[in-house]
C-alpha cells in the first residue's frame, strides 16, 4: 500500500481539477480569490502544525514540497470553490455543508492517510483537526463576505463612474 501513496497523493490534487469545468467560467471567476485564500490559509496552518507538531507528512510529490501541497490546491482549492457556489448567501448551509466535508475527511480520509503511511496526527486529536477546519471555513465566509461587499461594490461603482 506504501508503494502506492505518490500516486495517491498525485490522484488527491489532480481529481478535483477534473471537476473545475463543471463550475463554469463566470463562478470560478467569482471565486478564485476565495480559493487561492484559503490554500494560502491551509499552507500557512501547516506551517503552525509542523512546528507544534500537530500532524506529520511522511510522503510528499517531491522532496522540496511539503506532504499538503496536494491537498491544498486540489481539494481544498477546488472544493472551497464549489461550496461556496453552492452555499454561498446561505451561512447556515454553508457551515452544515463544510461540517460534513471536514467531517468525512477527518474521519474517513485521515485514517487512510495514516494506513497508506502519507501522514498522521501526532499532538492533535480528531475533533481539534474538525475545530481547525470549521475555523478555517468561518475565515473562508467572511473573507468571500467582504470580498464581495468591498472590493466588487468598489469595483462596480468606480466602473459606473
Amino acid at each position: 500500500m506504501m508503494k502506492y501513496s505518490k500516486i495517491w497523493l498525485a490522484m488527491t490534487m489532480i481529481l478535483p481539477w477534473a471537476t473545475a469545468p463543471l463550475l463554469g467560467k463566470k463562478t470560478f471567476k467569482r471565486y478564485l480569490p476565495a480559493g487561492i485564500f484559503i490554500a494560502l490559509m491551509v499552507r500557512l496552518t501547516n506551517v503552525v502544525a509542523k512546528r507544534r507538531k500537530w500532524w506529520w507528512w511522511y510522503e510528499t510529490l517531491h522532496p522540496r514540497l511539503s506532504g499538503v501541497i496536494p491537498f491544498m490546491l486540489g481539494p481544498f482549492f477546488v472544493g472551497s470553490i464549489w461550496i461556496l457556489k453552492w452555499t454561498y448567501g446561505k451561512f447556515f448551509r454553508y457551515l452544515a455543508v463544510n461540517m460534513a466535508f471536514d467531517s468525512m475527511f477527518t474521519y474517513v480520509v485521515v485514517p487512510y492517510l495514516t494506513k497508506f503511511g502519507v501522514a498522521s496526527l501526532v499532538r492533535m486529536t480528531k475533533m481539534q483537526l474538525m475545530y481547525v477546519f470549521t475555523f478555517l471555513a468561518l475565515i473562508l465566509y467572511v473573507f468571500q463576505f467582504l470580498y464581495q461587499n468591498i472590493v466588487v461594490y468598489k469595483w462596480r461603482l468606480k466602473k459606473l463612474e
